[in-house]
């Protein structure tokens, strides 16, 4: 069955029923308007559910290897004996490929699909790991932690894609929320594994195990399809068709279904989307260009004041005195609020709306960064210091969910990629600067000025929301974007 003809009168809409599954459609509709009525009227099945554990189980090892610098800095730091400057430098190389990967990524994605990126980047992280493991001194962790950071940015966007894409509107915002929840379990893992197997193994030996879940590769690549809304996109009409068959068929199965509903959900605005060819300068046309622009402003501010507060928790508990051990361990108290904070913030974007779930989380994480940061100031006491970061991890990382759900719905399927890779490179410049200025930070203004500097990047990302922001929640991708 080929989906490559269609009427050349525009005027004439003619409904023809298909012989497989019930499916109807209208002959004036483009290909992609058939394609993304056909998701839309899916039930959400284990089918999906399956893909998405794939996914996500990627996601939570880039985590787990990205977190494991919070939890070892301190160690490597006495070891090469860095100042607080060279520190935060070791701790923002990975943002410098990160920044690169997701940049690049975005546009080879929406070029060359979603699935051979998305390979491509558990490769380059995989061997990033191992390498760390050998270097000889941290010029050479720097560089590899680079290489390491190239592979995570590239993920990033391509899951958040894949997902958004897969996932029918009425679930879309909640399990892209869920994804991200798998960013503090592999942070929390990776916590419990420098806690009980750095003194054993060391922290070489760490990144030399971490570089195994590379091999997941080989299950993506049998398990995950191409997605059939870009292969409709750039105009691979047969192989969309084709796939969206398969995938349909592996959703009836799923479900137990004998048949799936008609298509009936009119698609006139998708109908009007072009199969073009995704441009850097398109982002920044029309509505979207608003939406670029808070989006760059958005992720710069919060990744900043995030990756600037966390990439330090377990050395600047070190330094107030703790040892290796215990920091790591206090630090993964701390980030257990995350578990109950993407859930919460998994809710409320479908209950809510992306958007006031959003101000909410980052205004919520400016007052308890600041609170944290007054707490490890005037020397409180251990309770305080850990329920105050309690409340800022729950915040954190419920914005982090907000984030990911947020951010591929504003842009149309052959940008989705590029946009959502820069949005997310930007915020890697910013992840790249947190850890930076935190180190010089530090011996000026104290723990106190620090946090203080993450609370207000946090409020100023929230101010960008609330003026530039646009509700998505319960619309289908194509009702977004025209």
């Amino acid at each position: 069955m080929a989906l490559a003809y269609l009427w050349n009168t525009a005027n004439i809409s003619v409904a023809c029923k298909l012989p497989d599954n019930n499916k109807i459609w209208s002959k004036a509709m483009t290909t992609i308007a058939y394609i993304a009525a056909r998701f839309e009227r899916l039930p959400m099945s284990g089918y999906q559910r399956k893909l998405f554990a794939i996914i996500a189980t990627a996601w939570f090892f880039d985590s787990l290897d990205l977190g494991m610098m919070t939890f070892m800095l301190g160690s490597i730091t006495a070891e090469f004996g860095l100042t607080s400057t060279q520190a935060g430098l070791l701790a923002s190389s990975s943002f410098v490929g990160m920044f690169l990967g997701a940049a690049i990524a975005g546009m080879l994605a929406d070029k060359f699909g979603r699935k051979p990126v998305f390979q491509l980047s558990m490769i380059f992280w995989g061997v990033g790991s191992l390498l760390c493991g050998f270097a000889e001194n941290v010029e050479q962790l720097m560089w590899f932690r680079v290489l390491l950071g190239f592979g995570m940015g590239m993920e990033f966007p391509i899951g958040l894609s894949l997902v958004s894409e897969i996932v029918p509107a009425k679930s879309r915002g909640r399990y892209i929320a869920i994804l991200e929840g798998f960013w503090p379990l592999g942070f929390i893992c990776a916590g419990v594994i420098a806690y009980f197997f750095m003194p054993i193994i060391g922290w070489r030996g760490i990144f030399i195990a971490l570089a195994v879940p590379a091999l997941f590769v080989f299950i993506v690549r049998r398990c995950v399809p191409e997605s059939p809304r870009w292969l409709a996109e750039v105009g691979r009409n047969d192989e969309a068709d084709t796939t969206m068959d398969r995938f349909e068929a592996s959703v009836m199965r799923s479900a137990q279904m004998n048949a799936l509903p008609v298509v009936t959900r009119s698609m006139e605005n998708a109908a009007s989307a072009l199969v073009a060819k995704a441009r850097f300068r398109d982002i920044w046309q029309g509505e979207y260009a608003q939406r670029t622009l808070m989006l760059w402003g958005l992720w710069f501010f919060a990744l900043l004041g995030y990756y600037g507060l966390t990439a330090w928790l377990g050395a600047l508990l070190q330094n107030a005195g703790y040892e290796a051990t215990q920091s790591a361990l206090y630090t993964v108290y701390i980030s257990l609020a995350g578990i109950p904070g993407f859930i919460f913030a998994a809710w409320l974007v479908e209950a809510w709306g992306r958007k006031g779930t959003c101000v909410l989380m980052l205004l919520c994480s400016a007052a308890s960064a600041f609170l944290y940061g007054q707490a490890a100031a005037t020397a409180a006491p251990l309770v305080w210091l850990i329920t105050a970061g309690l409340f800022m991890q729950f915040f954190l990382f419920g914005m982090w969910s907000v984030l990911y759900a947020y951010t591929p719905e504003l842009y149309p399927t052959r940008l989705r990629a590029t946009g959502t890779g820069f949005a997310s490179s930007i915020g890697r410049f910013g992840a790249l600067l947190g850890p930076y200025i935190v180190g010089v930070l530090l011996p000026l203004t104290g723990q106190g000025g620090v946090f203080s500097m993450g609370a207000i990047s946090f409020a100023i990302a929230a101010l960008l929301i609330i003026f530039l922001g646009v509700e998505t929640k319960g619309r289908s991708l194509e009702d977004v974007s025209n």
